[in-house]
């Protein structure tokens, strides 16, 4: 498949900031669904909507209806879906990317902290006993 010059733009952005990841990926087990760009063990994905201000597929009505039937989809198997037109490739993409994986790795570390808080609690009240 041909790659449209934002794809070209964000496959550059990404591999200047030293991600590591896939391009057309098939995220869904049953549909044909690929996605621009995902990161499939964050479960993040990227699309780069073309054709935004020409009229193209995925602003006509059933372009926009099946982008739409995709990326519920993605989001009830745990995607997190990133959009952006074309003009939106820069700097502003590796913040939404990290913002989402400091957002995860903060909640791990929280939850793996509520448990070691919650086995030290237990230690202590069965010394005291």
């Amino acid at each position: 498949m041909k790659k449209s010059v934002g794809e070209m733009e964000m496959e550059l952005l990404l591999k200047s900031e030293g991600y590591e990841f896939q391009q057309e990926y098939k995220f869904h087990p049953d549909r044909k669904w690929r996605f621009d760009f995902a990161f499939p063990k964050d479960k993040i994905a990227i699309e780069v909507e073309g054709g935004l201000f020409t009229q193209g597929r995925h602003t006509r009505g059933r372009g926009y209806i099946q982008d739409m039937q995709k990326y519920n989809a993605a989001t009830i198997l745990g995607w997190r879906v990133l959009r952006y037109g074309t003009g939106q490739i820069n700097d502003q993409v590796v913040k939404d990317i990290c913002a989402i994986t400091m957002r995860d790795h903060r909640k791990k570390y929280n939850d793996a902290k509520d448990a070691v808080d919650e086995v030290f609690a237990r230690m202590t009240k069965s010394l005291e006993e």
